[in-house]
This record gives C-alpha cells, sequence and structure tokens, in this order.
C-alpha cells in the first residue's frame, strides 16, 4: 500500500477484535503515540528487518511504523496470541494481506530470531518486572551493538525500579518528559558485562512435590498462588474425605494455565485422567511445559499444552472437570469482562455433569454469572481475599 496515512488516521482504524472489547477500551493509548514520535528520527535508516516491535498490544506500534515510516520486515513479539490476531486484522483494516502482510511483519517468539541484528527496538512496558528483566536481557545479549531501544508506557504503570533494570543491562538509560500521562525511557549501549538471560525461573512450594517454572511474562511467577492453593485444598479434601466429587473426573481443562500448577496438580491427583492445559500467553504455556515434564514423565505423557483464546483448543462437551483462576485486567486496565468470557466459555466444553471449579476476588462476585452460564452452583471455601465456587452443568 504506497499511500502513507498520519498516525491519527492509522490509529483511528485499529480495532480491539478478537480481544475483550468495551467502550472503555482502546487499540491505542498515549504511549504508542509517543513511542512512535519519540522513535521517528531513529526509523529512516533503517534496512528491512532491523526494527523489532515488543509488546504492541494490538498492532500499534508495529502499523504504525509501517504505515508513518514505511517500515518493512518489522519483526515483532507479543506474548498473548489475542494481541497476534488483532495485529492481523488490523493489518487488513489497512490494507495488508497475505504476501503483503507478511513483507510488512512476522511474528515471533521472545528469542534470538527475534532480537538478532535489531537497531531499534519498541517495547510497550510490561506490567510484570520480570518481563521487563527478560525483555531487556534478551535485547543486550542478540541486538546489534549500537541499538536504541525506546521503552514507553502510561506514567501510572511506570516506576523507577524499570529504569533500574534496564540500567543492568544499558550504560544509558534516561527518561523523557511527559506528555499526555505517558513518557518514554530510552536505553542504549548493550552491556557486555550483563548477566544474560535468567530464565526460565525455578520455583519450590513446600506443599507441592514438583517444582514450578516461569518466564517473565508467566503470571504469578515460579510460585504457588493464594487463589489456586485455596482451590487445590479443596479438591484434596473432597478426593480423599467423604464428600467426594460424584465421580473421578477423567478429561480435566486447566483453564488459564499459567505456571502449571493446577493442571500438574490435579494430574497427580487423578492419575488416570487425561489434561488439557491452555493459557493465550506464549509464557503460560512454556513455563507450564516445563513444570509437567519437570513433574514426570507420566504426567507430561497425559497432558497436552495449548496456546489458545478460553476454550477454543477443547471440543464440545469433553471436560468431566473445569479448573479456572481467572484473570481480572486486560493489558494494565482492570475490566470483568475477560473473566466473563472464560466462564461463558466453560458451558460449551464441560460435558453434561461436568464441573466447573473456579477461584477469584471475592469483590469480583461471579457467583451470578456462573449460575446462570453452567448450573447448580455452591460455595467451596471463602477466605478475606478470595472465593471458590463448585458449579455442575445440568444433564
Amino acid at each position: 500500500m504506497e499511500e502513507r496515512m498520519t498516525l491519527d488516521e492509522c490509529f483511528a482504524m485499529l480495532g480491539r477484535d478478537p480481544d475483550v472489547d468495551a467502550p472503555e477500551l482502546f487499540a491505542y493509548d498515549a504511549a504508542d503515540h509517543l513511542l512512535l514520535e519519540t522513535a521517528a528520527p531513529h526509523l529512516g535508516g533503517l534496512a528491512p528487518g532491523e526494527l523489532v516491535v515488543i509488546g504492541d498490544r494490538h498492532g500499534a506500534l508495529t502499523l504504525g511504523a509501517a504505515q508513518v515510516s514505511g517500515q518493512r520486515g518489522i519483526r515483532t513479539y507479543q506474548d498473548p496470541v489475542l494481541g497476534e490476531r488483532a495485529l492481523a486484522r488490523n493489518a487488513e483494516r489497512l490494507g495488508f494481506t497475505g504476501a503483503t502482510a507478511r513483507e510488512v511483519y512476522t511474528s515471533h517468539s521472545l528469542d534470538s530470531a527475534l532480537l538478532a541484528g535489531a537497531r531499534v527496538v519498541l517495547l510497550q512496558l510490561p506490567r510484570a518486572l520480570d518481563a521487563l528483566d527478560e525483555i531487556a536481557a534478551w535485547i543486550a545479549a542478540e541486538a546489534a551493538p549500537d541499538v536504541v531501544v525506546f521503552a514507553g508506557g502510561r506514567d501510572k504503570h511506570m516506576s523507577r525500579s524499570m529504569n533500574d533494570i534496564l540500567a543492568r543491562y544499558f550504560g544509558e538509560v534516561s527518561a523523557g518528559r511527559g506528555v499526555r500521562k505517558a513518557r518514554v525511557l530510552t536505553a542504549t549501549q548493550p552491556r557486555a558485562d550483563a548477566a544474560g538471560v535468567a530464565f526460565p525461573r525455578w520455583g519450590r512450594d513446600p506443599e507441592l512435590s514438583f517444582e514450578l517454572a516461569s518466564f517473565g511474562a508467566t503470571f504469578g511467577g515460579p510460585t504457588f498462588d493464594h487463589g489456586s492453593r485455596l482451590l487445590l485444598a479443596g479438591l484434596r479434601a473432597e478426593h480423599t474425605g467423604s464428600a467426594s466429587l460424584r465421580s473421578t473426573p477423567r478429561r480435566i481443562v486447566d483453564l488459564g494455565c499459567g505456571n502449571g500448577v493446577l493442571a500438574v496438580s490435579a494430574a497427580l491427583l487423578y492419575p488416570e485422567a487425561e489434561i488439557i492445559a491452555t493459557d493465550q500467553s506464549q509464557a503460560a504455556v512454556a513455563a507450564t511445559t516445563l513444570t509437567a515434564e519437570r513433574a514426570g514423565a507420566d504426567i507430561a505423557d497425559r497432558m497436552t499444552v495449548h496456546r489458545a483464546d478460553g476454550m477454543e483448543a477443547v471440543p464440545d462437551g469433553w471436560a468431566d472437570l473445569v479448573l479456572l483462576n481467572p484473570p481480572f485486567h486486560t493489558g494494565a486496565t482492570v475490566h470483568a469482562e475477560v473473566a466473563h468470557r472464560l466462564i461463558k466459555a466453560c458451558a460449551r466444553a464441560l460435558a453434561p455433569g461436568g464441573e466447573l471449579r473456579i477461584v477469584f476476588n471475592s469483590h469480583m462476585r461471579y457467583r451470578p454469572l456462573v449460575e446462570r452460564q453452567i448450573g447448580t452452583t455452591r460455595q467451596v471455601a471463602r477466605d478475606k481475599t478470595f472465593t471458590v465456587l463448585s458449579s455442575i452443568r445440568a444433564q
């Protein structure tokens, strides 16, 4: 597509679909705008393949660079699969389809193929400091010695710790002035003495017989989070006590598997069960796979792990038991619809008489939705922070 747009014209055409959408949610923000404006003087002299975009939520950075600066061969990394799909749909809106879209950008994992020889990196700062640590380590290890990293975010989501993390891997880190409540950090001079990529990381918990893996963007890191702990305690008590499940589940789904703690725990608790673990996060899928492999061949052989949107990897009526510890944010925005769409997806995947076992922050008040979408519901546990519900799909 030869005709160039202004940045505002480009952004006005972008949508969030198939990600969670609502009037108060947008496909771009002030940080996207500021990142592209700040980086613009550095983009003109780049050869195809020398621009890398990381954390582009719905394609604003990638497509903005393509439309306004004429960049081609852009390499992108987006941890959520919905981000990749939104980028693809937005590319179509802007006229980049088929071979033309592949000429504009290619999607990668966070690895050397993404960053080798990169001279400019545009980074939407992640919420998790571990995620920034992993990204910065990869850039310093693989990008060109003269690489310039532009890392942007909204002021309210940024902290001094982000500067400190970048300074571990780069000799020069500076902060730009705030514009429309957004800011860009600029990092140059990759440090030869940087520690390197320290992921995956592993964690142990006294209540578990296996280790937990995590990458930077894995929700909760290598820890046994409190919500999952409360959910699993109820399953263990019912499995060994008189108030057991109606029948032993043979097909189990861990929806939003994170580091794999629930999937592997379920595989150990129900040694005859087949497990599907699914998450839209690339970091979660990689972590769950490693957690299962280290737990033992028997566990890994009975488990399949998918990077997917909700229940799309699970056949209709397949699951006897679904375990769900849903997120309550999309990007950096708290929004109930994230969990709502996962709960609604469970109804299709559950077999008649199958159970949804869900844990959530009590203030989210998901019970009416669970009852409406799944069926008869009871409270299994509740503490000052979390509620665990069991809901049975009607026969």
